[in-house]
């Protein structure tokens, strides 16, 4: 199994970046992506999941008018795109393959190997 992120992106404020993951060596339906961040001495923060199967998402409050994820099964790869950047949102992005126990909670097995964003002028 494998998360095979894109490569380090630097913006302005104000403009938007699209990022992807690109999943391989199972079936890219049969689990959840969720998409984490973390800043510059910051611990991580989860941004939302996107079911692959169906392309259904839940994104966390703080993102929901900033953010989208998408899901292209024909190439396995998961993107995530984030809006009217501000400097705070300088962090390194991370898509992690969710596993959901019977008690419903959630851990990660497989980690893409990150991305960095820089927003700055």
């Amino acid at each position: 199994v494998q998360l095979v992120q894109s490569g380090a992106e630097l913006r302005n404020p104000g403009t938007s970046v699209k990022v992807s993951c690109k999943a391989s060596g199972y079936t890219v339906t049969n689990y959840d992506i969720d998409w984490v961040r973390q800043g510059p001495g910051q611990g991580l923060e989860w941004m939302g999941r996107i079911d692959p199967e169906d392309g259904g998402t839940k994104y966390a409050q703080k993102f929901q008018a900033r953010v989208t994820f998408t899901a292209d099964t024909s190439t396995t790869t998961i993107y995530l795109e984030l809006s009217r950047l501000r400097s705070e949102d300088t962090a390194v992005y991370y898509c992690a393959r969710a596993v959901v126990s019977s008690s419903y909670s959630t851990f990660y097995d497989y980690w893409g190997q990150g991305i960095q964003v820089t927003v700055s002028s």
